[in-house]
């Protein structure tokens, strides 16, 4: 079986493409200041696609382990088996480290989230000291206001796409979800329809014999005339049948 019939290469690309887009993804998290609404949307889809990967990879690994105990029955020599392993072992430490990074920087953005908060409320406890003071603080709480109803609808915009690449991931989850019951169903059908074959060749085996024991019993008590005699009846028979094919 080539590689693009192997049902084995066919998933392995679908979920290379969901990596590809999933560390692409990770870069652009690193770049999103810790507690911007984007970089929070980011961080859990990346955690969910973490581990739809590591679910998809663990399949393919019980696929190989399936085909690793008979290897001649699909086809699969040991050099073939050690390399899809090797994909799946690095397929599944990767989407490890991506999600301990991720993890290891959504602790630190709610450190940074406490301390800011912290300084918020100390900020909003201090009282203007003289009555000058008041319209300059009104004029920085408007431009403040401002500020943030163009970062909330920015954010929006962000959220929104985000919310489209996620369904997008999720499409793709659902088909390779399928992929990966159809390789599981084929496997299962191919081994029982070898099991039925092995049955078959035993039973036919077994037929073969009694009947070459029954013939040599036969000739054996026919003598040395008697299968002269048989020859010379099944020549005759074969003329007789070679005629009616020529001839009718």
């Amino acid at each position: 079986m080539s590689a693009a019939q192997d049902p084995f290469y066919i998933v392995k690309d679908e979920i290379q493409d969901s990596v590809d887009k999933l560390q692409t993804a990770f870069r652009r998290w690193e770049q999103l200041f810790p507690s911007s609404g984007e970089r929070i949307h980011l961080t859990k889809e990346l955690l969910a696609g973490c581990e739809s990967i590591e679910w998809q990879v663990d399949e393919l690994g019980r696929a190989i382990g399936v085909a690793e105990r008979d290897p001649a029955r699909f086809s699969i020599d040991e050099v073939e088996l050690a390399k899809r392993k090797r994909w799946t072992d690095s397929t599944r430490s990767q989407m490890e480290t991506l999600r301990k990074s991720v993890q290891t920087g959504m602790n630190k953005s709610s450190v940074q989230a406490n301390i800011g908060l912290n300084g918020m409320r100390r900020e909003l406890l201090r009282l203007p000291d003289d009555h000058h003071g008041a319209i300059p603080n009104r004029v920085m709480t408007s431009n403040n206001d401002d500020f943030l109803t163009s970062e909330t609808d920015r954010q929006v915009l962000l959220i929104k796409e985000q919310d489209h690449e996620l369904d997008a991931l999720s499409a793709s989850v659902e088909r390779l979800g399928g992929v990966g019951l159809t390789i599981h169903e084929e496997l299962m059908g191919q081994e029982r329809i070898l099991e039925e074959l092995d049955q078959d060749m035993d039973k036919t085996s077994n037929r073969l014999d009694f009947v070459q024991k029954k013939v040599a019993l036969v000739m054996k008590k026919a003598g040395a005339k008697g299968q002269i005699m048989m020859i010379v009846f099944l020549l005759i028979l074969f003329i007789v049948l070679v005629l009616l094919v020529f001839y009718t």
